[in-house]
Protein backbone atom coordinates (compact mmCIF):
# COMPACT_ATOMS: atom_id res chain seq x y z
CA UNK A 1 0.00 0.00 0.00
CA UNK A 2 1.42 3.36 -1.02
CA UNK A 3 1.33 6.29 1.40
CA UNK A 4 1.64 9.92 0.37
CA UNK A 5 4.42 11.80 2.22
CA UNK A 6 1.80 13.92 3.99
CA UNK A 7 -0.14 10.89 5.24
CA UNK A 8 3.10 9.20 6.32
CA UNK A 9 3.98 12.33 8.32
CA UNK A 10 0.59 12.18 10.07
CA UNK A 11 1.15 8.52 10.89
CA UNK A 12 4.40 9.49 12.64
CA UNK A 13 2.35 11.62 15.06
CA UNK A 14 0.89 8.39 16.47
CA UNK A 15 2.91 6.92 19.37
CA UNK A 16 5.46 4.44 18.05
CA UNK A 17 4.12 1.52 20.09
CA UNK A 18 0.67 1.62 18.44
CA UNK A 19 1.82 2.84 15.01
CA UNK A 20 2.07 -0.64 13.38
CA UNK A 21 -1.48 -1.52 14.45
CA UNK A 22 -2.77 1.87 13.30
CA UNK A 23 -1.04 1.45 9.92
CA UNK A 24 -2.67 -1.97 9.47
CA UNK A 25 -6.13 -0.65 10.35
CA UNK A 26 -5.82 2.33 8.02
CA UNK A 27 -4.54 0.16 5.17
CA UNK A 28 -7.33 -2.38 5.72
CA UNK A 29 -9.95 0.38 5.67
CA UNK A 30 -8.50 1.72 2.42
CA UNK A 31 -8.44 -1.75 0.85
CA UNK A 32 -12.06 -2.28 1.83
CA UNK A 33 -12.89 0.89 -0.12
CA UNK A 34 -10.91 -0.33 -3.14
CA UNK A 35 -8.18 2.28 -2.68
CA UNK A 36 -4.50 1.74 -3.43
CA UNK A 37 -3.05 4.87 -1.85
CA UNK A 38 -3.27 6.37 1.62
CA UNK A 39 -3.79 10.12 1.41
CA UNK A 40 -4.50 12.67 4.12
CA UNK A 41 -8.22 12.28 3.36
CA UNK A 42 -8.07 8.50 3.76
CA UNK A 43 -6.03 8.88 6.95
CA UNK A 44 -8.47 11.40 8.44
CA UNK A 45 -11.47 9.24 7.50
CA UNK A 46 -9.93 6.24 9.23
CA UNK A 47 -9.01 8.36 12.23
CA UNK A 48 -12.64 9.43 12.58
CA UNK A 49 -13.81 5.81 12.39
CA UNK A 50 -11.29 4.38 14.83
CA UNK A 51 -10.85 7.35 17.13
Amino acid sequence: MEWTPEAEARLKEIPFFVRPAARKKIEKAAQDQGLTQITIAVYEDAKQKFG
